[in-house]
């Protein structure tokens, strides 16, 4: 697909912005699918597919979780490695809100508001990653270096 045909994303223009080169990759979103169908519709390795989790801690604070698409976020594991009493998913609404994104198209890239971003030390090991671009049925490829220049994110160990 050509750079053209993307949907231009807060996301997409914060990538361009940073320079950072991504291919494009739509595929036919299924409602509560998650990154088992993106994975299957890619034909992609599930483990490749990052998925950006909205959470927030005892004080109500956003954050955003980047994981592995089949592995699950310890809560608890996350809230020691980062010095709070608790974590929790946003609810729906409220993670909309703070990242300006639509569960199922949520990006880590040009979200609403400005959040830390937590992401397993193990994405960053990997050759290429692909990771919502902000819309629904739309993914990036992108490199883990260029996610990591672009969003710092702080590395953990959160596989539940």
């Amino acid at each position: 697909m050509s750079k053209s045909k993307s949907p231009v994303t807060p996301a997409i223009r914060m990538l361009r912005t940073h320079k950072v080169p991504f291919t494009d990759h739509l595929y036919r979103y299924e409602d509560g699918g998650g990154t088992r169908v993106s994975a299957r519709e890619l034909g992609v390795d599930e483990h490749t597919v990052i998925k950006t989790l909205i959470m927030e801690d005892e004080n109500n604070n956003p954050l955003i979780v980047l994981m592995h698409g089949d592995c699950e976020v310890s809560t608890k594991s996350l809230a020691r490695c980062i010095g709070v009493k608790s974590i929790v998913p946003c609810k729906p609404v409220v993670a909309d809100r703070h990242s300006g994104y639509q569960i199922g198209g949520t990006s880590p890239f040009g979200t609403r508001k400005t959040m830390t971003v937590y992401c397993e030390a193990s994405i960053l090991a990997l050759d290429k990653i692909y990771i919502n671009g902000g819309k629904r049925g739309y993914l990036i490829a992108i490199s883990p270096a260029d996610l990591k220049r672009v969003l710092n994110p702080i590395p953990v160990s959160a596989i539940q």
